[in-house]
């Protein structure tokens, strides 16, 4: 009876993600207008001959396309295959046999020996299970075969992966379902296929299938409201994300000789350089000839993969730098920005250089983001956060306007918890990045827009408008209507919202899986309520302005690096100001937010409990990580410099008297009195650290686990720090044990 019980759960996941795929479609859909790739060339090898190839050549060549599917499937096995991705539809063995086949000869003859079932669990990276193609021959040799089994379920062992107590130890059997909308591609001679990650009981136990479930809730709600709107030709609306990635680059051998930055993505000690960010000469500045070779290079892997690199260029910070897709549907864009993540760091090697993912690497220096470009589209290309030019657009474009206003209000605290790491706590709110106050930006333009609706009053624009819906007409909104505001959280930016809050290595499923679910349900409460009315315009108004009226408190189209904005959101507006992980993360399970993540069928109870549970986890154990390392540098690799140097100025100071007792010894007394002093700090500081570590064994939960790391081991780790970075600017150059800020952030030319 359990046993037919878990194989259900198991049928109805895999069931789940073909359902929830379907929508996505897998291909590409550029919102904004698109340039033409550059051309850039590599050698293509043709008869013995080298020639040169273009972008358009090579781009995908590693990528099991709907190009390569086309041409390489029976037509029959083609067209079915494309109900799976377009439909949903169950794809038979017979038909699925027929594509790993043809899925196998593309790899193998793209030099690929393995395939594995690519896919994302709960540990914040990519996990593969590598198998050969190989199987033995009667007559002793072996073939190359790939099932159809083998395409579209795995079972790789679950047992080692956070399920945050979904799970027992000894229960080690885990699932993988494949995902037809993201396609399979070639790495390193493997067949990766994107899948989604589940329990033998079917619990979803990864990013993926969440994700999906959540694009298909926001898909079924917002087909729901264009019926209303007498839109009867869109099959499916998907939301589509361009995130950008911010990343450093440090020299590799550098980058060795500093524990803190193998062990923990980021540097525990630093002082701050001669000079740093200040003369605002890197950002968009030229490119140096060693990172210019590392970006060509990466885009080369990046475009074979079928990645859409468009934008790069030098961020703020010195060695830092910025790497932008074109917009893709939201699944692929999370697919695709785990790949980049990857190859980023492995090209660097390549080139003798270390990417750094950590969104606050260098004290005192710009710390990097992910910006999450989101927007609504339907599958006939039209965006519904693009205002149109007739009163139907004007009044659509608002409706799905005010739901995300809705949702972004009502679930600020989800928003919050899906940025929420170690590692994003340091870059929050530090005049760089958005505050942990979650608001929105809408420009002045549209601002006036919606106190006009609010209100009934003219609208004064190009010409006074009395805004009632039916009737209405916005002016056409060009791209990009009013400046920028880089100090908000949640920017409108002419026919997307940009999320800033994003930390650099944060994987973009969590944030969009809580921005699809929460304008779900903005939609869905929309729906209901007009669905149901017996006069759709005046239903329509009044819900507008009812919406306008009761969330404007999220809208802010000031300065969010201002502290009077932090005071006037929390203490006038209500907003909430969770400024550190273990502020946010417990409100995941507030009634409301587990009743919203149910009901729109992205979570169960369960599979939110879990990932409680597993995010506080990450977060003592990476804090934990941190104060081990800074006790064992503080120990020994400063204070043994510090005494080896003291030793010498004792030395040269006693040289002195014995030659000359008239000599002056002040700077050498001065400067052995000021580092004794500090070496005393430094091994007391690291003392109260060591045992403040050991003192979290007495925590009884792991929640209260991270209050005692905010409130005890963080300031603990900053008061080690002062001495030893002060240290650091009174020792000389050749005793300091590892390379100083300005190496790294000026070590690559």
């Amino acid at each position: 009876m359990g046993r037919e019980k878990n194989k259900k759960g198991i049928d109805n996941f895999f069931s789940g993600v073909y359902d929830a795929t379907h929508k996505g479609k897998g291909v590409f859909s550029v919102i904004s207008e698109e340039a033409p790739l550059p051309l850039f060339l590599v050698l293509r090898e043709k008869k013995g001959c080298f020639t040169m190839a273009t972008v358009p050549e090579y781009f995908g060549s590693l990528v099991f396309d709907d190009r390569v599917m086309k041409a390489n499937l029976p037509a029959k096995v083609y067209a079915s295959l494309r109900k799976t991705i377009d439909e949903g539809k169950t794809l038979d063995l017979s038909v699925a046999n027929a594509v790993a086949s043809a899925m196998k000869d593309w790899a193998v003859a793209n030099g690929a020996t393995h395939f594995t079932h690519w896919f994302q669990p709960l540990t914040g990276v990519t996990a593969e299970k590598h198998d050969s193609f190989i199987a033995p021959s009667p007559d002793g040799g072996v073939i190359m075969e790939f099932s159809g089994k083998e395409l579209i379920r795995g079972e790789p062992d679950a047992s080692s992966f956070p399920s945050g107590g979904l799970r027992a130890t000894f229960e080690a059997r885990g699932y993988t379902a494949w995902d037809p909308t993201s396609y399979a591609f070639i790495k390193e001679k493997s067949l990766c296929i994107p899948t989604a990650f589940c329990s033998y009981g079917g619990e979803a136990l990864d990013k993926k299938a969440p994700l999906l479930r959540s694009m298909e809730a926001l898909n079924k709600q917002a087909l729901r409201i264009l019926r209303l709107f007498g839109n009867t030709k869109a099959k499916y609306v998907h939301t589509s994300v361009g995130p950008e990635q911010e990343y450093f680059l440090v020299d590799a051998k550098m980058y060795a000789q500093r524990r803190d930055l193998r062990f923990t993505g980021r540097t525990l000690f630093g002082a701050k350089p001669p000079k740093g960010q200040e003369m605002d000469d890197h950002y968009f500045g030229s490119i140096k000839p060693r990172v210019a070779a590392y970006m060509a290079d990466l885009n080369e892997h990046l475009w074979k993969l079928g990645i859409l690199a468009k934008t790069q260029h030098n961020e703020v910070a010195p060695a830092q730098h910025e790497l932008a897709p074109i917009y893709t549907t939201t699944n692929v864009a999370a697919d695709h920005n785990q790949l980049t993540m990857e190859i980023m760091q492995k090209v660097a090697l390549k080139h003798g250089l270390v990417c750094l993912l950590h969104e606050k690497p260098f004290v005192g220096v710009n710390g990097s983001g992910k910006h999450n470009n989101w927007s609504l589209a339907t599958d006939t290309n039209v965006n519904l956060l693009s205002p149109g030019e007739t009163p139907y657009e004007n009044a659509q474009f608002l409706l799905f306007l005010c739901a995300v206003i809705q949702a972004v209000d009502d679930y600020q605290d989800l928003l919050r918890i899906a940025v929420a790491s170690a590692g994003n706590d340091h870059r929050l709110g530090a005049n760089e990045a958005p505050p942990a106050v979650v608001s929105i930006f809408l420009g002045d333009e549209l601002n006036a827009v919606l106190e006009a609706l609010e209100t009934d009053t003219p609208y004064e624009g190009i010409e006074k408008i009395q805004m009632k819906l039916g009737v209405d007409v916005l002016p056409k909104f060009s791209r990009d209507t009013t400046d920028r505001n880089r100090t908000s959280p949640f920017a409108f930016t002419g026919n997307k919202f940009e999320f800033r809050m994003v930390g650099s290595s944060d994987s973009i499923s969590c944030t969009n899986i809580m921005l699809n679910s929460a304008v779900a349900e903005s939609l869905k409460v929309y729906a209901d309520k007009l669905e149901s009315s017996k006069n759709f315009d005046v239903t329509l108004h009044d819900l507008l302005q009812t919406t306008i009226r009761e969330h404007k408190r999220i809208i802010f189209n000031g300065n969010g690096y201002d502290d009077a904005w932090i005071q006037e959101a929390t203490e006038k507006r209500g907003l909430l100001n969770y400024r550190t992980t273990p502020d946010c993360l417990p409100h995941l399970l507030d009634e409301k937010n587990v009743k919203m993540l149910t009901g729109q069928g992205v979570f169960t109870e369960a599979e939110l409990k879990s990932r409680l549970e597993i995010s506080l986890e990450n977060y003592c154990k990476t804090i934990v990580i941190e104060a081990n390392t800074m006790v064992s540098m503080a120990r020994t690799e400063i204070a043994p410099a510090m005494e080896a140097y003291l030793t010498e100025i004792a030395k040269a100071a006693m040289t002195k008297k014995e030659l000359d007792p008239t000599l002056p010894r002040t700077y050498e007394t001065e400067l052995i009195q000021k580092l004794s002093t500090l070496t005393v700090q430094i091994a007391a500081r690291t003392d109260e650290l060591e045992q403040a570590v050991l003192d979290l064994e007495q925590a009884e939960s792991m929640e209260q686990e991270a209050y005692a790391i905010r409130d005890s081991i963080l300031p603990k780790m900053c008061q080690l720090r002062l001495p030893c970075d002060e240290a650091e600017t009174l020792t000389a150059r050749k005793y300091w044990p590892f390379p100083t800020y300005g190496d790294l952030l000026f070590g690559v030319n």
